[in-house]
């Protein structure tokens, strides 16, 4: 390479991607009218969240209720099957979607994976620009871990992780606790997931990051607060909370669901934090699916990033938008970006006025003993309410044939799906589908086609024994 192509190169990894900039105006063009909203991420800053599927559908623990169709539990876990699968949705992830996003390695369990393959999968997701997230019950230990990061040398193969751990009560089968009686019976068990990361990075300097998620239900939704209060201080930088739907195998539905609504769940996130959360500043998709809040404990108190309340604050998000959207903060290296931050903030100087009103705004609102006394540390609470499948296929059908319904409540499911934040990939026909879809609609014939792919392994009953001639049982 020519010292003018390497100089070239140098610039153009100082500037933020073009083809991520262009991906971002495809995906606001494409979001409704209803979704374009002044704290829209979407098309901003961010093309949406990706999710693997019919890569290694089983688990091993069950839930009530349980998104997976009844099927799933049929189909065998196979490295070569899932490094297959994820290579070419990722492949159409990446053309339809731009060079750059989060994605999910979500199926089942992950644990399941044998850890080279758990690996390799991870690194499929990053050659296409992925920023991967493995999401799993937690329910493995300190070993499995290791053998995922280290490579046959010895040597860390993964410099940084990222996963999900799904916690809750209405889990069966976990090892130590089968049935846990309380959200706060699996407090130890949340912990104890969180340590062993920390226990990563001081042995083997691996970066990571962990969001815990939780289903709600008539059954824990009066928990909720205490788990929000309980577990901010364990290493988590995010905690999800998902209302139960009526998705997957009806076998495992055993309550009301529809009694629990957005806003009783976001009321108990507030009461657990014990602060308002906004989540209007920052809009991920449509608020009737989606809600988050971004900010920080300092002590024993939950503060926003920006508050909604203050224009000034406001002011901030939209030069944020403005300026640093098309800026991939998780995707570029530390140099790049350095270098990116750099030049947009020589070209528009204003940056550094409005970043430091901002910054001693907080400091007022935290107070500088506060900040002095306590280390802060950044925690965002969020909420996705997924639909009913009875909902989601009469939408999704009319919207296959181009046609918005005349029925409001189908109407409105129409509109979420079409500003859907979660995408999953079908290579087979070269399609996109929202999160929704997939559980309702495909996910069942998907499963029953693995099933006959992928079978398990049938052990032969043992046959009973042929009596001896003295009549004893052959043994």
């Amino acid at each position: 390479m020519t010292v003018i192509a390497q100089i070239r190169k140098a610039a153009q990894a100082l500037r933020p991607d073009p083809d991520f900039a262009a991906a971002l105006a495809c995906r606001w063009a494409g979001l409704p009218e209803t979704a374009r909203t002044p704290g829209q991420v979407l098309g901003r800053h961010a093309v949406g969240c990706e999710g693997t599927h019919g890569v290694f559908p089983q688990c091993n623990l069950a839930c009530t209720p349980c998104y997976h169709s009844r099927d799933a539990n049929q189909v065998r876990v196979d490295g070569p099957h899932t490094l297959a699968q994820i290579t070419a949705q990722m492949a159409l992830l990446r053309e339809q979607r731009g060079p750059r996003a989060h994605a999910q390695l979500i199926g089942g369990e992950v644990s399941l994976l044998d850890p080279d393959d758990h690996a390799a999968a991870l690194q499929v997701m990053r050659d296409h620009g992925r920023e991967p997230m493995s999401f799993t019950h937690g329910d493995f230990g300190y070993d499995y871990l290791e053998r995922l990061v280290l490579g046959p040398d010895g040597r860390p193969r993964l410099r940084r992780v990222s996963f999900a751990a799904h916690f809750d009560s209405l889990m069966f089968g976990r090892r130590g606790l089968a049935r846990a009686p309380d959200e706060a019976s699996l407090n130890p068990y949340r912990a104890r997931f969180a340590a062993m990361f920390a226990r990563l990075r001081r042995e083997h300097k691996v970066r990571y990051f962990l969001a815990h998620n939780m289903t709600v239900t008539p059954a824990n939704l009066g928990q909720v607060a205490a788990v929000v209060r309980d577990c901010r201080g364990m290493g988590y930088g995010m905690f999800s909370f998902q209302p139960a739907a009526f998705v997957g195998d009806e076998r495992r539905w055993h309550e009301d669901y529809q009694q629990v609504t957005g806003d009783q769940v976001w009321a108990q996130i507030e009461r657990g934090a014990g602060a308002t959360l906004d989540y209007r500043v920052f809009e991920h998709g449509d608020v009737r699916c989606n809600r988050a809040a971004y900010g920080f404990w300092a002590g024993d108190r939950w503060y926003p990033l920006l508050d909604g309340a203050d224009p000034r604050d406001l002011a901030v998000r939209d030069a944020f938008f403005r300026y640093l959207g098309p800026v991939s903060f998780t995707g570029s290296p530390a140099p790049a970006l350095a270098g990116q931050l750099t030049l947009i903030t020589a070209r528009h100087p204003q940056i550094l006025l409005l970043a430091a009103g901002w910054a001693a705004r907080t400091a007022r609102r935290v107070g500088l003993r506060r900040l002095a006394t306590h280390r802060a540390h950044l925690v965002s609470y969020v909420m996705h309410q997924f639909m009913d499948a009875a909902d989601v296929q009469p939408a999704w059908e009319l919207m296959q044939r181009g046609q918005t319904s005349a029925d409001p409540r189908v109407r409105a499911t129409q509109e979420r799906l079409a500003a859907c934040h979660y995408a999953m990939a079908h290579p087979e026909n070269g399609t996109l589908v929202p999160a929704c879809v997939q559980h309702s609609v495909l996910d069942p014939d998907e499963n029953a086609a693995l099933r006959t792919l992928l079978p398990i392994p049938q052990v032969p009953r043992r046959q009973a024994a042929e009596p001896v001639p003295d009549g004893r049982a052959a043994r």
